[in-house]
């Protein structure tokens, strides 16, 4: 099959004849319909994270299965499957407690050492399957336990970028603050999972959604998606505005999409007394947070991994809103491509009116 693979780090994504391995266990696999470019397989293809060259990566799929495994339960031949990196066992205490972000045993979605690769090149020799997933491919062999039946009426493009940026941005509303309808929110980072973080407090009521970035464009956009303030962060103090914007008294819930220092220091000093912030981004690697006051005005930090929830749970609900008309996928998908056009599509996402781009052709 075809498949752009990554031979070295930072030299993008080269297309490739490769084989895939036949279903065993409770594998699946599926034909490709669309599959979107997320930063983090630029980031796995410039800089080793976990799956060194040569790697198939792409890991927002949506597809149709063509073949199960032997000890597949839950998804059938046909089905339509939308795929979420998250990996888990499925067994352990924290999968059993519903935490599955937290598996003690995510590699039970993998091969185990010693058997035959998923993936090989015309050579025969193994290629890393990102995310256990390798999605910028025509086909994917994935565990069950990594992909959910989603309604035949769902658009594949928008299927694709379920499992990643809108389960993410999404969840961090529903599942980890649990936001009540009314209630003010403060979002840092408009890009694709900022602005599913915007979607997500609008289908939870909040009254007033206010939405921090250094770009004008991508702020006129977090407003179509329903961002009741904009600010500029570039232009103003981000944390004067929003304590103007609330009387004085704070967010009680802030959201850190960017990840670097500067901003998490922002989204905690924009607090209200009792309120908690949800640090979504790892943009800078590790943080420091120093001098964070009087201990008694209890403020938090909550770290949230895709959305703090469980995939299987949450992304049919995400799809069912979708279809509905109350979660706004079709303005994230803002091009299609070829598989072949995965370099030149992460170019348009340097573009700050691109919000996702998504392959869904693949011959």
């Amino acid at each position: 099959m075809k498949a752009m693979v990554v031979r070295e780090l930072g030299g993008g994504w080269v297309p490739e004849e490769i084989t895939i391995a036949k279903p065993q266990g409770n594998e699946v696999l599926v034909d490709i319909k669309a599959s979107g470019l997320c930063g983090s397989d630029q980031m796995e293809m410039s800089t080793e994270v976990q799956f060194p060259p040569p790697s198939v990566l792409g890991h927002e799929i949506a597809g149709i299965v063509t073949e199960i495994g032997p000890n597949v339960t839950n998804i059938a031949v046909g089905d339509h499957v939308a795929a979420c990196l998250v990996q888990f066992c499925g067994k352990c205490e924290e999968c059993l407690s519903g935490d599955v972000g937290l598996c003690l045993n995510p590699s039970a979605t993998e091969r185990a050492e010693g058997e035959a690769p998923r993936l090989t090149d015309s050579d025969g020799k193994a290629l890393n399957q990102g995310m256990g997933l390798g999605g910028f491919a025509q086909q994917a062999l994935v565990h069950e336990n990594m992909l959910v039946t989603i309604p035949k009426e769902m658009p594949f493009p928008q299927a694709a970028v379920l499992g990643c940026g809108v389960v993410t941005g999404t969840g961090a509303i529903f599942n980890a603050a649990q936001v009540e309808q009314g209630a003010t929110v403060a979002i840092i980072g408009a890009g694709g999972v900022g602005l599913n973080a915007i979607s997500g407090a609008v289908v939870a009521g909040a009254a007033k959604i206010i939405v921090i970035d250094l770009n004008n464009e991508t702020l006129e956009t977090a407003k179509k998606f329903g961002a009741t303030h904009i600010i500029n962060s570039g232009e103003q103090d981000p944390v004067a505005a929003v304590k103007d914007l609330t009387g004085g008294r704070g967010v009680p819930y802030a959201f850190d999409i960017v990840g670097i220092t500067p901003t998490a220091r922002q989204g905690y000093d924009m607090l209200a007394k009792g309120g908690t912030l949800y640090q979504i981004g790892m943009g800078g690697g590790n943080l420091e947070l120093a001098n964070l006051g009087n201990i008694f005005d209890r403020k938090a930090i909550q770290g949230v991994f895709m959305g703090s929830g469980v995939p299987k749970r949450d992304i049919p609900v995400l799809a069912d809103l979708y279809l509905q008309g109350k979660l706004n996928l079709d303005d994230l998908v803002s091009a299609e491509i070829s598989l072949s056009e995965v370099n030149e599509g992460y170019e348009k996402l340097k573009d700050p009116q691109v919000n996702r781009v998504v392959i869904t052709s693949f011959e």
